[in-house]
């Protein structure tokens, strides 16, 4: 089976989020279930560069404003075909935001661009190249299903949603432009409340919506968690399926992972203690191997719930425990934690900003992380900290109550638990779970056994991408 995945970022070429684990990740797991992937990109000049030119398949010449070519190449193993877009893409930096921090003007019609290739590619604009399925991801690619409905050749599409929140909505006179027909700007096409909608095109066109975690296929049928779209989810409920996010267990290996002091393993996971030792040294905490350290690596938003891991800092250091930080967002909140590392010296230590290096550290190093997000389509951090042996502390949400096995009475007698959930999203419950987790980091036997079971768990992709390529073969059997 051949796919075409259409998205606006990809690892190891371009990165703002967890988008472009996945779309970077899933060629190499589904090409284990003979399904063959290539994927659509922007030609931003890291991609560009990275392919080296690559090799022409197709001008385009007028694509929203100026002439454009389809380059085909491979970049760490994946087949990749470039939209050389000069005019769209060519600009330096974050690929959605200019240099003043603000959105590109163009936006629009830049992503517009993507899924019109998409189309073009996937129907036949390219001799030689048949794909069964198109597969789009997030708003950058929702036009791609609007797109492929109206084309002469039938090709089926998957919509995947990594977060609802970004829905990529324009003024309705960005429709004119866009050469879809008068009919797609209705309540059952593009329109969005008085706007074009990418992400709402995608909901509604897609022969399948998929959302990377089971919960949040739930959650955001719902009113509080669907964002002005739970009506047209709820009315497409046979076609919304969640399939767990992994990530690349080659690449988060901690028995071989060389930014780490010292690598480790289920088999023997003592030298993490060496890790442990690092983290404090690096961040300026107290060098204890007894104390309690937690850790929190990711954006310092309300979202992720940093408000509450600030605010139930008195309760973890009362039990004498120490918190590492690494992240970069709102002002405010990074002002906090500043300050936080400032009136608890050897208890606090922070790093505003993101390094590699210090991330993985902390997944190495700390006995904790915490996951605390408001709302959490999937989640990152909490696999990487099961792979890595720290117990993920996380909020009831999302893909973190999929992936995290709480360590409730019932699943320690068992000798299950991975770590630890708590709901609702609060101070209060946060602070009651750091109570919690004080009492399991007591019991060494019984923490000890909660770490070996969060290192033998599978976060890969096999399970995954065994769902994807399912999903595929039923939707070029059921197309719609």
């Amino acid at each position: 089976m051949r796919v075409l995945s259409v998205a606006s970022e990809c690892v190891p070429l371009v990165k703002t989020g967890g988008l472009a684990d996945v779309v970077g990740a899933l060629p190499a797991a589904l090409a284990e279930q003979g399904v063959r992937v290539t994927t659509l990109l922007p030609g931003y000049p890291a991609v560009m560069a990275a392919m080296g030119g690559g090799r022409a398949l197709r001008r385009v010449d007028d694509l929203f404003g100026g002439p454009a070519r389809l380059q085909r190449g491979e970049v760490a193993g994946m087949d990749i075909i470039a939209i050389d877009a000069p005019h769209l893409f060519a600009r330096t930096g974050n690929p959605y935001l200019s240099p003043q921090g603000g959105e590109w003007a163009d936006n629009g019609v830049r992503f517009a661009a993507l899924g019109a290739m998409a189309s073009l590619v996937a129907t036949g604009g390219i001799r030689a190249l048949n794909f069964d399925v198109v597969h789009a991801h997030d708003w950058q690619a929702g036009l791609a299903p609007a797109y492929l409905r109206y084309a002469p050749k039938r090709v089926p599409s998957v919509f995947t949603v990594h977060n609802l929140a970004f829905q990529g909505k324009f003024p309705l006179a960005l429709f004119p432009l866009l050469g879809l027909p008068a009919q797609a700007l209705a309540v059952e096409g593009v329109e969005y409340f008085g706007t074009t909608g990418f992400l709402k095109a995608g909901l509604w066109y897609a022969d399948r919506i998929t959302t990377v975690s089971p919960t949040y296929a739930a959650e955001i049928r719902t009113p509080e968690m669907g964002m002005g779209l739970d009506g047209l989810l709820r009315g497409r409920a046979g076609a919304v399926s969640g399939i767990l996010n992994g990530i690349d267990e080659a690449a988060w290996d901690p028995t071989k992972d060389k930014l780490l002091p010292a690598n480790f393993s289920a088999s023997n996971p003592k030298p993490r203690a060496i890790n442990k030792a690092a983290l404090q040294r690096r961040l300026g905490l107290d060098e204890d191997p007894d104390a309690l350290l937690f850790g929190f690596v990711g954006r310092l938003t309300w979202q992720k719930g940093v408000d509450l891991i600030l605010g139930s800092l008195g309760t973890m250091l009362g039990q004498g425990a120490q918190l590492a930080v690494l992240g970069t967002g709102e002002p405010e909140l990074e002002a906090a934690c500043r300050a936080a590392a400032g009136a608890n010296p050897g208890r606090v230590g922070h790093e505003i900003g993101y390094d590699e290096a210090l991330a993985r550290q902390i997944y190495a190093g700390a006995d904790v992380v915490l996951v605390p997000s408001r709302f959490e389509p999937c989640g990152l951090a909490q696999l990487c900290a099961l792979r890595y042996g720290a117990l993920p502390l996380v909020a009831h949400v999302g893909g973190l109550s999929d992936s995290v096995i709480d360590a409730n009475e019932m699943a320690l007698a068992e000798g299950q638990g991975t770590g630890l959930h708590f709901s609702p999203v609060t101070r209060e419950m946060l602070e009651a779970a750091v109570l919690r987790m004080a009492a399991l980091w007591r019991d060494k036997r019984v923490f000890n056994k909660l770490q070996a079971n969060a290192l033998r768990c599978d976060v890969s992709w096999t399970r995954s991408a065994a769902r994807y390529a399912a999903l595929y073969k039923d939707v070029v059997t059921h197309a719609r």
